[in-house]
């Protein structure tokens, strides 16, 4: 592994870990009232550009980070708008 994907791989342990905290309040307590439907359907849409961008690429910290964001945002969005 050499340091640039290193560096790639702890971004994207970071940044992906960071919304494990919001996934899990969301599952907890049900409650998404309190969050922007239109933040994480763009952040979402957005997410899964990265992914495609980082199959094309075939850059692993890239398509590991935004697929598992992209699980988590998900999770978050069917919340959302499941609840309302």
């Amino acid at each position: 592994m050499t340091y640039i994907e290193a560096i790639g791989l702890a971004a994207a342990l970071l940044t992906t870990a960071s919304f494990v905290p919001q996934a899990y309040k969301v599952y907890q307590t049900q409650k998404t009232e309190d969050l922007s439907l239109g933040m994480f359907l763009l952040f979402a849409l957005g997410v899964f550009l990265w992914f495609i961008y980082g199959l094309l690429l075939k850059s692993l910290p890239i398509i590991l980070a935004n697929f598992i964001t992209l699980l988590l945002t998900s999770y978050i969005l069917f919340m959302k708008i499941k609840h309302g």
